[in-house]
């Protein structure tokens, strides 16, 4: 069953923003930051110690970390841990501690790509 819920709600976000570009005819560009400032939100919106998407997460599993909601959701969430750890200057080194590896990827198979892939002008 957490299958299902995975799918269903990993399909559900897509369909937000898939409507959000079709319907509301905004870019990919807009979309995805109102996307990622979402899970940011999200995160950051807690009861009884567990922000919102973090009980998301726990119901959807993979549905809601693979999404770009997660990216806000993982931005937010290492800046209040290192906040708590290291003060304030742990909101500035937090943000890149969960996604390092994320955004060293993205750049890192976009130059590869950038490498094999003819520019169309």
């Amino acid at each position: 069953m957490d299958f299902v819920w995975a799918v269903l709600i990993g399909g559900a976000i897509c369909v937000i923003g898939q409507l959000m570009m079709d319907v509301g005819k905004l870019t990919p560009a807009h979309t995805m930051t109102i996307l990622v400032i979402a899970g940011a939100v999200l995160d950051g919106i807690s009861f009884g110690g567990t922000s919102l998407y973090d009980r998301f997460i726990d119901f959807a599993g993979a549905g809601a970390t693979v999404p770009i909601t997660s990216f806000g959701n993982a931005l937010v969430h290492g800046a209040t841990k290192e906040l708590q750890d290291n003060g304030w200057i742990g909101i500035l080194t937090g943000i890149f501690e969960l996604t390092s590896a994320g955004i060293t990827a993205a750049i890192v198979f976009s130059f590869l790509a950038a490498l094999v892939a003819r520019p169309r002008g």
